[in-house]
């Protein structure tokens, strides 16, 4: 699986982004997807989870009731609406899979496949 991240830039605070995350190969609907961030200085951090089948979406505690994850299988995509937005959240996001679907992790190192990365920036 390749993947690749868009949507980031620049917003302001209570501002909002739409990321997208386009994958290939024809077994895309079997992987739990996530999205992390990594901010300057720090280390990479989870964001959200989605299984294969959109059931179960898991979200960080600063990010819940403002982040939504979502997927289109058909489409090969996966989403993270992001609403007032803050200057923390500020940092490169990451889109990832996950072949074991049996399970819905929160550990970078448990993802195999990850996209290139989108700048976020929030300003205050």
């Amino acid at each position: 699986v390749q993947l690749q991240a868009s949507g980031g830039g620049l917003a302001q605070a209570g501002g909002s982004l739409r990321l997208s995350c386009a994958a290939s190969g024809r077994t895309f609907s079997t992987y739990n997807m996530g999205w992390f961030r990594q901010a300057p200085g720090k280390e990479r951090e989870f964001v959200a989870a989605i299984t294969y089948g959109s059931a179960t979406p898991t979200y960080t505690d600063s990010v819940k009731g403002r982040f939504t994850i979502s997927r289109d299988n058909a489409r090969n995509m996966v989403y993270l609406q992001m609403n007032s937005l803050k200057p923390e959240d500020t940092a490169v996001y990451y889109c990832a899979a996950d072949s074991r679907a049996y399970r819905i992790t929160t550990l970078a190192h448990a993802y195999d496949y990850w996209g290139q990365g989108t700048l976020v920036t929030v300003s205050s």
